[in-house]
């Protein structure tokens, strides 16, 4: 797995709590516009589930007040990126355990939304970054074993777009019965083209087919869809994988924005009744 890696800029164990003390006071500041828009995710209170959001929030919040701000903690961060460091938001693995969304600032791990997932935690984690165990997602691999946990979800292999399936080579089912393809976001569309669709390749010919009911249920959906080629063309992912490799699809972003405005038509999930 790949661990992130910049400045080597130290701070003592007081300088860490200092910033995160300004940090969760930016972070309250969030909460406050956060809460009445997302009260909820799915049977969950806030903040649960909404790192992505929560962090964010908070790292607009850094860019408005770091340049003016005589607040101790910004005061540490700003002077870090005096230094030449770079702040930047990530997505990863944390522990191989689940998803999150947090902030790098050279080597250090800034994490605001550290009570998303276990709401008795702190609300900010600073850590050095190779203590933190926070990592890229470098397989379609690692990626499941942690969503099959992390969402308590089956995965499939997307037979469902199998013109799709290069870069969306898998098919979710909750234990509701709501299914979804992806991995849609922007990290996962990156890894798959970087290595040219091995990667995808590689777990399309690991994870099982999906029920043939689930199959006959998105076969439904799809006719209600106006025809694109990534959502009806036929065939088989893998021989798919093969031929946008050789047409070198991997290659800028005209195919990886028609790809994402054809998941953009489908439902964002079916109600799958086993």
């Amino acid at each position: 797995m790949t661990q992130f890696n910049d400045t080597n800029s130290a701070w003592s164990a007081e300088k860490v709590d200092i910033v995160i003390k300004s940090l969760a006071n930016l972070r309250l500041l969030a909460d406050l516009d956060l809460v009445p828009r997302y009260p909820h995710f799915g049977d969950k209170t806030y903040p649960l589930g909404r790192c992505k959001e929560i962090r964010d929030a908070v790292f607009v919040l850094l860019q408005e007040k770091l340049p003016q701000s005589t607040d101790p903690g910004l005061v540490l961060i700003r002077d870090m990126l005096s230094k030449g460091t770079v702040l930047k938001k990530v997505w990863g693995s944390l522990r191989d355990e689940y998803f999150q969304n947090a902030m790098v600032l050279g080597d250090w791990y800034l994490d605001v939304s550290n009570d998303t997932v276990n709401p008795n935690k702190p609300r900010v984690e600073v850590l050095p970054l190779i203590e933190s165990q926070f990592y890229n997602i470098a397989s379609f691999e690692q990626f499941v074993k942690i969503a099959r946990s992390y969402w308590n979800v089956e995965v499939y292999r997307n037979d469902i777009c199998p013109a799709l399936a290069p870069f969306l080579p898998m098919l979710y089912v909750r234990e509701d019965g709501v299914s979804w393809l992806g991995e849609a976001n922007d990290d996962m569309l990156a890894m798959t083209m970087a290595n040219k669709f091995l990667a995808a390749e590689r777990i399309l010919s690991i994870l099982p087919p999906p029920p043939k009911s689930l199959l006959q249920q998105w076969q439904i959906a799809l006719k209600g869809i106006t025809h694109n080629e990534f959502l009806h063309g036929q065939g088989e992912g893998e021989t798919y994988c093969q031929q946008y490799r050789e047409r070198q699809f991997y290659i800028g972003s005209e195919i990886r924005d028609r790809v994402v405005m054809a998941y953009l038509m489908l439902p964002r999930g079916i109600d799958y009744a086993q």
